[in-house]
C-alpha cells in the first residue's frame, strides 16, 4: 500500500475531516460515519433524546454526512428522523436498510422508511443480510430509476458472509458493501476489499470497534509513543485510522449516542493516516 496521505480519491473537507469518493458518483463522503444500532434504540422521553441530538449536531459541525440506520433497530430510525433538523436532514447522506421477504413487504418497509425519515428520497438502501436479495434488488433498481433511492447496496456483519457477498458484488452492479472489518478482523483484506475496489463500490465499514470488545486488550495500557506521529489521540482514533486507510474503505460508521466519543471518533479522520508499517504496528497493539 503506498502511503495513506496521498490515497487516490482521497480529499479534505472543510473541516478536516478527511473524504473519499463514491465511485458510482464521483460523490465526495467523509471517511467517518455515524451508526444508529444501540444507542439510538431509546423511547420517547427527552433525557434519553437530548444527548442523541446533541450527538447529532456535534456530527454535522464536525465535518459527518453519513448516518446509516434500518428499521430492524427497534425505534432508532423513528428517534433519527425525529431528531433530525431540517438543515440537518437536507445535508445527510441518509442510508437505511429493507430486511424482508416479498415484493409487496419490500415496498411496504421501504415507504415507511422514507415516513419516518422525512424524505421523498433516500441516499442509500441496502438489502440487509442478503435477504430476498433478488426480489429487494429488483425493487431498489426499479426505484433509483423513478428517482426514489439515489444509491443501492447489499450488507452483512460477519466474516462468514464475506464469501457470499463478495460472489454477489462479482454477478451484480451495486453501489454501495457494506461490512464488518478492524485492526483484529482483518479476512476483507484477502477478497472482498480488493474486489470492491475492482468493481468500483463503495465500503461502509460496520463493527469498527468489534461491538466494544476491540478495547478488551488495549483497556490498561497507555497510548504507544508513535501514535503521535499519526496525531491519534485515543485508541479509538488509531483503530479507526487503521480502518479508513485502506483504499478500499469509503467510510466507517462507529455507533455512539455519547457526544465526547463522537468528536473523538471524528478524529479518526483527520490529519496522516497510517501507511502499510504503521498499519502493521497498530494490528499488533490491538492483538
Amino acid at each position: 500500500m503506498a502511503a495513506a496521505l496521498g490515497l487516490p480519491g482521497s480529499a479534505l473537507a472543510g473541516s478536516g475531516m478527511r473524504t473519499r469518493t463514491v465511485p458510482a458518483s464521483g460523490e465526495q463522503l467523509p471517511v467517518i460515519g455515524l451508526g444508529t444500532s444501540g444507542p439510538f434504540e431509546v423511547g420517547a422521553s427527552p433525557a434519553e433524546r437530548a444527548p442523541l441530538a446533541a450527538v447529532l449536531s456535534g456530527f454535522f459541525a464536525g465535518g459527518g454526512r453519513l448516518i446509516d440506520t434500518s428499521p430492524m433497530y427497534s425505534s432508532a430510525e423513528d428517534v433519527l428522523g425525529e431528531l433530525l433538523s431540517d438543515g440537518q436532514r437536507e445535508r445527510a447522506l441518509l442510508a437505511t436498510k429493507v430486511w424482508t421477504r416479498g415484493r409487496r413487504s419490500g415496498l411496504e418497509q421501504m415507504t415507511h422508511s422514507l415516513a419516518r425519515l422525512g424524505r421523498t428520497q433516500l441516499d442509500l438502501i441496502q438489502v440487509h443480510n442478503l435477504l430476498d436479495l433478488d426480489t429487494q434488488l429488483r425493487t431498489l433498481r426499479a426505484w433509483r430509476d423513478e428517482g426514489r433511492v439515489r444509491y443501492i447496496g447489499i450488507t452483512h456483519y460477519t466474516v462468514s458472509a464475506h464469501a457470499e457477498l463478495a460472489r454477489v458484488i462479482e454477478r451484480e452492479p451495486l453501489d454501495f458493501v457494506q461490512f464488518n472489518y478492524s485492526p483484529v478482523t482483518r479476512a476483507a483484506e484477502q477478497r472482498l476489499l480488493p474486489l470492491a475496489a475492482e468493481r468500483r463500490v463503495a465500503v461502509l465499514v460496520n463493527r469498527p470497534f468489534e461491538d466494544g470488545a476491540l478495547f478488551t486488550a488495549v483497556r490498561h495500557k497507555p497510548l504507544p509513543p508513535w501514535a503521535a506521529e499519526l496525531d491519534a489521540g485515543s485508541w479509538a482514533q488509531l483503530a479507526l485510522k487503521f480502518i479508513v486507510s485502506h483504499p478500499a474503505v469509503t467510510c466507517a460508521i462507529p455507533a455512539t449516542g455519547n457526544l465526547a466519543h463522537l468528536r473523538d471518533n471524528l478524529c479518526g479522520g483527520r490529519g496522516p493516516l497510517p501507511d502499510a508499517a504503521q498499519r502493521e504496528l497498530i494490528a499488533r497493539a490491538f492483538a
